[in-house]
């Protein structure tokens, strides 16, 4: 009862800072970022806190009343009311609970992007709505609030939106190529506000087209149009190639991108994964460092919220795969440990979602991370593939598709390369950058 009453409290207090955040001046809502995030050292950390609460002041009071709850109940029960649930599954197992699922319910999609690591998997089945249910279920007892759905497209995936409606109490993000969101669906998911769509884009019309097939930009604008007027809250999702590197780091794509309405943006480096890999196509440890760079830049210049899931091991520890933060399900049940390691030990069909993370496999991968003290090298595919290899021989897993095996054997001697050539350029920067926190740096340079 008393956690009740506090919670109810708290969304109170949130649902009064939707009038008052828009008076609130940037100066002042930046100095309050200052005294919040002061124990975070590296200045990557408090640029994003710093873009998180100007982008939250100026998106928030204009999202649909459905959305501006699930907002508020996210930051209540992220924050709060999960609380006790987790501390109990980590009580009982002795490791704290993922903060995210991923769950791909299905593979069909109506474009075959290049690199799309949804596209080595078999078509033959999607996941039941009621054993996603169940594992939602199952999500929630542990004090898993953020739920990732993923593909093939989801909104091929006809129990989707009764998914969403049922779980209420959860926010899902949603990637997709935005070409099923139609005005219709960008009410609907007006109406239900606990979902953000994540909108692939490769840049401009070129760019995008040329990886997704000819007339697909007018669609993904047209989507972010609708999901904008319905005042749903969306991301733009972009991969880094060798080809467009630099482009998705101008101040002309981000700006554009903000234009259009997107909250945030995600950033994928291009993965040598699947039949048929190709390394020319994924940046070089210059592109990849260039990138890094850039992203500072922009969160600190621009205040825009980015993220890369690659170039931001240091926001958030180490590699996310094997439960640590976060796991996959992919669309036959097999539950990897991430969706770009496709090997598997288990499956949801046969275990519950406990029991895999209990799994000798999960608890072997988390026992290794972080993988090296340069949180700038985080994967273990492109950063420290030894890892993997070890990993899969000494555990066993199988393989969930028949050429997932070929960054094991095939790109072995590659990916070590890539591996060392970005270990030359990254461990310097970790060392300058990094290693040190800031408040400590003058004490260390006259030590």
């Amino acid at each position: 009862m008393n956690q009740n009453i506090k919670n109810y409290a708290l969304k109170r207090t949130l649902n009064g800072l939707i009038y008052v955040l828009p008076t609130v001046s940037d100066e002042r809502l930046l100095n309050f970022a200052e005294k919040y995030v002061g124990s975070i050292a590296w200045p990557p950390g408090r640029d994003f806190m710093r873009a998180m609460l100007l982008q939250t002041k100026k998106y928030l009071p204009g999202l649909s009343k459905p959305a501006q709850k699930s907002a508020i109940n996210f930051v209540s029960d992220a924050l709060f009311y999960k609380g006790p649930l987790r501390e109990a599954f980590e009580r009982e197992t002795g490791f704290s609970p993922p903060l995210v699922l991923v769950i791909s319910p299905t593979v069909r999609c109506n474009l075959k992007c290049k690199g799309c690591y949804a596209g080595e998997y078999s078509k033959e089945e999607d996941l039941s709505e009621e054993l996603v249910n169940r594992a939602l279920n199952e999500a929630k007892a542990m004090g898993i609030f953020f739920v990732v759905i993923s593909g093939g497209e989801p909104f091929s995936w006809s129990p989707l939106l009764n998914i969403l409606e049922t779980h209420r109490d959860l926010t899902f993000m949603i990637y997709t190529n935005g070409t099923f969101i139609s005005a219709d669906i960008a009410k609907r998911l007006s109406e239900l506000g606990n979902a953000m769509p994540c909108i692939s884009v490769e840049g401009f019309e070129p760019e995008t087209e040329k990886r997704r097939g000819p007339g697909v930009y007018p669609k993904v604008l047209r989507a972010m149009a609708n999901l904008r007027e319905a005042g749903c809250l969306f991301a733009f999702s972009a991969t880094a190639t060798r080809e467009n590197n630099e482009l998705l780091v101008s101040n002309e794509f981000v700006d554009f991108y903000r234009e259009q309405g997107c909250f945030f943006g995600w950033y994928f480096n291009y993965m040598p994964i699947g039949s048929k890999p190709d390394l020319e196509f994924v940046p070089t440890p210059e592109q990849r460092e260039y990138r890094r760079q850039r992203m500072n830049e922009l969160r600190s210049e621009r205040r825009m919220l980015l993220s890369d899931f690659w170039n931001d091991g240091p926001l958030v520890g180490c590699c996310l795969a094997g439960g640590h933060s976060y796991l996959h399900i992919n669309s036959r049940g097999d539950v990897e440990p991430c969706v770009f390691v496709h090997f598997a030990a288990d499956n949801i069909k046969e275990k519950s979602l406990r029991e895999v993370l209990e799994s000798d496999f999960f608890r072997g991968i988390r026992e290794r991370q972080p993988y090296g003290e340069n949180l700038l090298r985080p994967c273990m595919i492109i950063d420290h593939p030894h890892v993997l290899r070890e990993l899969v021989q000494k555990y066993r897993p199988h393989a969930t598709h028949p050429d997932a095996e070929g960054i094991l054997h095939e790109l072995r001697d590659d990916l070590d390369g890539y591996s060392s050539a970005y270990a030359a350029i990254s461990d310097p920067v970790w060392e300058r950058e990094y290693a040190v926190p800031e408040d400590c740096r003058e004490g260390r340079s006259s030590a």
